[in-house]
């Protein structure tokens, strides 16, 4: 079982006080949860309270609902705003496993969280929703809709976030692993700032 591993963590700081059992929880998603590449992303969520997620790429699905999991230990889940943009029913083999609209859409807001699911990919659809999306306090890049080599998309990613959002970049290692990254705020702006130019040329 998961949890007897967590009894040699100590309760997270900061944390509200919860019953043993969602405490423990809460303790395995931070520091045990697999893959272990996403325990930063939920430690992140965790320390800024975060209430507003954007995914670009949902593959399956678990992550997402690990991320509003997460966001609901300190946030009424009904002031928890989850979005993603995802090719849904048009995903071809290159862009992994994944669920249909209606799957991702019955599986997500099953959880309470109040949930945003944009069919298509982030170099076309930033183009179309960054405005009414708004921003974001955590934006998680999949490895498989990766937006380094998209110009487009990149030129509106720093509208999406605030002083204090953070950028998870995802990318895929030899033998199929993947490995996260905070991505320094600098970083974004440049590529934005490259895109920008090249929009201009």
């Amino acid at each position: 079982m998961e949890y007897q591993v967590l009894r040699c963590r100590p309760t997270v700081p900061g944390s509200r006080r919860l019953p043993n059992t969602s405490r423990l929880r809460l303790i395995y998603l931070l520091y045990f949860s697999q893959p272990s590449e996403y325990r930063p992303v939920y430690r992140a969520i965790h320390r800024q309270q975060a209430r507003k997620i954007l995914q670009l790429g949902l593959g399956i699905g678990q992550t997402a609902l690990r991320m509003i999991e997460v966001a609901g230990r300190l946030t009424p889940l009904r002031q928890i705003h989850f979005a993603a943009v995802d090719p849904f029913d048009a995903r071809s083999a290159a862009d992994g496993p994944g669920v249909t609209l209606k799957m991702a859409h019955r599986l997500l807001t099953s959880t309470g969280a109040r949930v945003h699911l944009v069919p298509g990919y982030p170099s076309v659809e930033l183009a179309r929703v960054a405005n009414s999306l708004g921003q974001v306090d955590l934006l998680v890049l999949s490895a498989r809709q990766n937006l380094r080599d998209s110009d487009r998309a990149w030129f509106y990613v720093p509208r999406l976030l605030h002083e204090r959002s953070q950028v998870f970049l995802e990318r895929l290692l030899p033998g199929g692993s993947t490995a996260l990254r905070l991505v320094p705020r600098g970083e974004i702006d440049a590529l934005a700032a490259a895109a920008a130019r090249r929009r201009a040329a």
